[in-house]
Order: C-alpha cells, then sequence, then structure tokens
C-alpha cells in the first residue's frame, strides 16, 4: 500500500515540477498564475458537476428501495453494495445500472458522502455474484481513496501545463534568464512535448490508483480471487463488444474498471490502465494470506 501511494505521490510531485518549468520557459509567473486559475477553474467545475454529467452521458438509471427500477431485478445488486460499503466504513452511495452490453463499471462523486457507483446490464450477465462484488468493492475503493480528488488535481496541473506550452509563445514566452527570447527550435519542442509529457504522468497517476483500488477492494470484498476472474472476463469481453457512448466520449474510459474502448490495445505509457495480466498477476499474490 505504502509503496503504490509513494508513487503517486513522486508522480504528483513531478507535474508540479513540470509546471514550474514550462511556467519559467514560456510564461513567467503571471503565464503560469493565469493558466493554472484557468485549468483550475475548468477542473473544480468537472469536480462538482462531472459525476451527474457522466451518469447522465450513459443514460444510468438509481437504483434504490423505492424506486423498484427493473422491477426488483437489480435488488441483489443494491444490497450486495449496501454490505460492501459498511465492509468499508463508508456511507452508503447511491447505485446505478447501465443499459449496456459491454461489461464494466465505475465509481464517481466528489467525496464519499456525495459518491455514486454504477455497473453495466452486461457486467451482470457476464459475471457471477463472487465476481460482480469484488468489482464493486474496487470501485468502492475508489470513493475510499478520493481518487476522484487525485485525478481532479493532476488534470488540472496537466490542462494548466497545456495551456502554458500552446499560448505562451504568443504572448512574449520563452525567454531566458536576462529577458530576451530563446531559441524558437527549443520553444516548439517545449510546445509539443510538454503536454504529452503531462499526459504522461497523468495516465501513470491513473495506473497506480487502478492497482491500489484493486489491492483495498481485494480486502474489502475478501476474495481477490474472485476480483482476478473478473477483470479476465471483464477485459475479454471488453475487446469484443463496443461502447457506443464511451466510444463517442473517450475521456470517460479512464473512469471504467477495464479500458472500454476499441483501441485499448494500446500498451504501456499511453494506457490509463495497468495490463490485466499483471492485475491478476498482483491479486493471485494478495490471495496466499486470505
Amino acid at each position: 500500500m505504502f509503496g503504490n501511494w509513494l508513487k503517486t505521490s513522486i508522480l504528483m510531485a513531478a507535474i508540479v515540477a513540470l509546471f514550474g518549468t514550462v511556467g519559467a520557459v514560456f510564461g513567467g509567473g503571471s503565464g503560469m498564475l493565469i493558466a493554472l486559475l484557468f485549468a483550475a477553474g475548468m477542473n473544480i467545475y468537472a469536480y462538482w458537476f462531472s459525476d451527474k454529467a457522466v451518469l447522465k452521458m450513459y443514460g444510468a438509471q438509481e437504483v434504490s428501495p423505492d424506486n423498484n427500477y427493473g422491477n426488483g431485478q437489480f435488488r441483489n445488486y443494491y444490497n450486495m453494495v449496501k454490505e460492501l460499503a459498511q465492509n468499508a466504513e463508508l456511507p452508503m452511495p447511491k447505485v446505478y445500472v447501465m443499459n449496456e452490453n459491454q461489461p464494466n463499471a465505475f465509481a464517481t462523486g466528489r467525496n464519499p458522502e456525495n459518491a455514486a457507483v454504477a455497473a453495466t446490464t452486461g457486467i451482470m450477465q457476464v459475471l457471477n455474484e463472487r465476481e460482480l462484488r469484488g468489482v464493486m468493492a474496487h470501485e468502492l475503493a475508489h470513493v475510499k481513496h478520493r481518487d476522484t480528488l487525485i485525478s481532479t488535481i493532476s488534470a488540472t496541473m496537466a490542462g494548466a501545463i497545456a495551456s502554458i506550452a500552446q499560448f505562451g509563445m504568443f504572448f512574449g514566452g520563452n525567454r531566458n534568464s536576462d529577458g530576451e527570447r530563446g531559441s524558437p527550435i527549443i520553444g516548439i519542442l517545449m510546445m509539443f512535448l510538454a503536454p504529452l509529457a503531462a499526459s504522461l504522468i497523468q495516465m501513470a497517476i491513473s495506473r497506480g490508483r487502478e492497482f491500489e483500488a484493486d489491492r483495498m477492494g481485494a480486502e474489502i470484498s475478501k476474495d481477490p480471487k474472485a476480483l482476478a476472474s473478473a477483470l479476465e472476463k471483464i477485459h475479454n469481453y471488453a475487446h469484443q463488444i463496443p461502447n457506443e457512448t464511451a466510444e463517442a466520449h473517450p475521456e470517460t474510459g479512464q473512469m471504467m474498471i477495464i479500458n472500454p474502448l476499441s483501441g485499448a490495445g494500446l500498451k504501456g505509457l499511453f494506457s490509463t490502465h495497468p495490463q490485466t495480466e499483471e492485475r491478476v498477476s498482483r491479486l493471485m499474490a494478495m490471495a496466499t494470506n486470505f
């Protein structure tokens, strides 16, 4: 656990350092402040309102004991989340179902008191009860770790870096310590490479949080093997069954437990999710302690 948090902290420090470097090259103090405020405003808005927007985007329907959505067929799913939330010592989140054939799930919300979890109808058809418990425990781990907050901070910094790099040169940026304009070649390279570097760091942070959610999700459900089995099944089906909403809004793909995009074959540095094989391997190693 400590290793994953340390890695996240180092990556967050790296993106802050990159922000400072790019700001010094292009924008100076005032440029850095303007870009940071602009990016922060966008992401703070997303932090407060993106949960409702994403749920609406996917046509998610709330499940509760009162609305009897689906004629009660999702009652077991609701009760499962309730039990797992109690195990995790979390407030009861809102529970949603998405009428989507691709098996997948995600958590959203700005804090545990305003959280929501959502699962597709496809995941309920593909997974057995133990496996679905593992998946929902993983999503509750994201809630407990406040991963939405971490994602918002990293997105704010990445957005600010991109803003400075793209517009800094047009406002007299790329100057050395004496106030003279620097090499235009270096400026052009920074304009393209800095946002790329920020995105790579942001993706690495996302992968680290997935590993940590797997670990805590296994502890919440007390069944690492079930989560490992679920990840394998979802991975196989997600690459066969397209998710039209995710394809139309690829920025939401990082929220899912498995990348829902048909282009998910991109590996390594350019992936928001760790390799499923490595996730399964880590979970199976944990299983020896349960």
